[in-house]
């Protein structure tokens, strides 16, 4: 029987990047001692009192369809967030719940696209993004940055990357990079974007996790709000990965046609679980900066290990849980060394190549275990490098 060309073709085929996390999860599983730097996953599972509050939820009865555009009492809270946050009026009807951040950005590009349109974003990317993007029957277009200048895009870049574009994602605090946008550089996007007449769509589930410069949403800036699909998520905010519940934010109208999609895929997330997403908003930003504590003390942990040598280097690590690491004096590519790496010192990394051909030479080091492993892991990842640098000028 014929299957569907349009879900066979999400990934375009090839290697995905993917095959050193797989590997070191088989590892893992067999009983070796593998350090998993892998994905962004809290070490620090979802605090109680938020898993407290959705039990007496669901044991209190909210087990039943809940509103597909999310309840009312939490999409009033998170325009109460975002109004906070970027100091532009925003009401409940901008604001749609949805079934984690990727589903946001699933149903925001089906609201602004039609089959066939371009969609660009920048390279390094989240793994999700071109597959996202031909998901929602669009056609994916990179704007290439370079490591010299941070991963930040380009004015030229990005009027060229968006001529003739229907839309383009942004994302910062940027995953894998760890750079957070200044505001020059959304200034160069909204005018790119509006000189092309096309949306922004603006991931920004690691608000709460910028360590250096602010966060500074498109929303913000003058002229962008009417133009802007706002992705927001409580994934990292609050450790709440698997619960599964994020946000769009953007024109009335839009959020209206995205409730319509919303009523022909998902029907809604579970009410006890909205119930509990409340709660979590409503303890308010010192149980966010708990939450985060724990990757802004380990950035420091890295920037310690690499302090002590001259071959492996970074960028500024200004937000996100990540570090992106330059490997290339090695002589090796991201994925080579990431494969070497797991192979001898059973470290697992994720290569740069698994985010785009911007970030090869590169791997992402995530801040996801606990301080000691994170030392012994760079330390140990350090000298393997200096070991692979020593034997290639032999």
């Amino acid at each position: 029987m014929k299957r569907s060309t349009r879900i066979r073709s999400v990934t375009a085929g090839g290697p995905d990047g993917w095959g050193v996390y797989r590997r070191a999860r088989r590892m893992a599983e067999a009983g070796e001692p593998v350090i998993e730097l892998t994905i962004g996953e809290h070490d620090e599972r979802t605090d109680p009192s938020i898993l407290a509050a959705m039990n007496a939820s669901a044991l209190g009865g909210h087990t039943g369809y809940a509103a597909g555009e999310g309840t009312p009492e939490l999409r009033r809270t998170i325009a109460e967030r975002i109004t906070a946050r970027t100091g532009v009026a925003t009401s409940a009807h901008e604001v749609l719940v949805t079934a984690g951040g990727q589903a946001a950005l699933f149903a925001a590009l089906h609201a602004v696209t039609d089959p066939g349109e371009t969609v660009a974003y920048i390279d390094p990317y989240y793994v999700t993004y071109p597959g996202t993007i031909r998901g929602a029957s669009a056609v994916p277009r990179v704007i290439p940055t370079r490591a010299e200048d941070g991963f930040m895009p380009s004015a030229e870049a990005l009027s060229e990357g968006l001529t003739g574009a229907r839309a383009l994602i942004v994302n910062s605090p940027n995953n894998p990079t760890g750079a957070v946008y200044p505001r020059r550089t959304l200034e160069q996007i909204g005018a790119a974007a509006t000189s092309a007449d096309a949306w922004i769509l603006s991931d920004e589930v690691y608000d709460t996790q910028v360590w250096e410069g602010a966060h500074i949403s498109p929303r913000a800036l003058p002229g962008l709000a009417e133009r802007t699909l706002m992705i927001g998520s409580l994934s990292k905010s609050h450790a709440m990965t698997g619960s599964r519940v994020g946000w769009v934010c953007g024109p009335a109208e839009t959020i209206a046609d995205i409730a319509n999609l919303a009523t022909h895929t998902t029907y809604g997330i579970p009410g006890f679980i909205q119930d509990a997403a409340l709660f979590a908003l409503r303890a308010g930003p010192e149980l966010e900066r708990r939450i985060s504590a724990p990757f802004e003390r380990r950035r420091h942990i890295v920037a310690k290990q690499l302090a002590e040598q001259t071959l492996v280097r970074t960028l500024p690590m200004a937000g996100a849980m990540y570090v992106m690491l330059d490997i290339r004096a090695t002589g090796l590519s991201g994925l080579e060394f990431a494969e070497a790496l797991l192979d001898a010192e059973r470290i697992a990394v994720m290569p740069g190549e698994s985010f785009g051909d911007c970030a090869a030479g590169h791997v992402r080091v995530a801040l996801t275990v606990s301080d000691d492993r994170l030392d012994e892991a760079m330390a140990r990842l350090t000298r393997f490098a200096a070991g692979l640098a020593s034997a290639a000028a032999e």
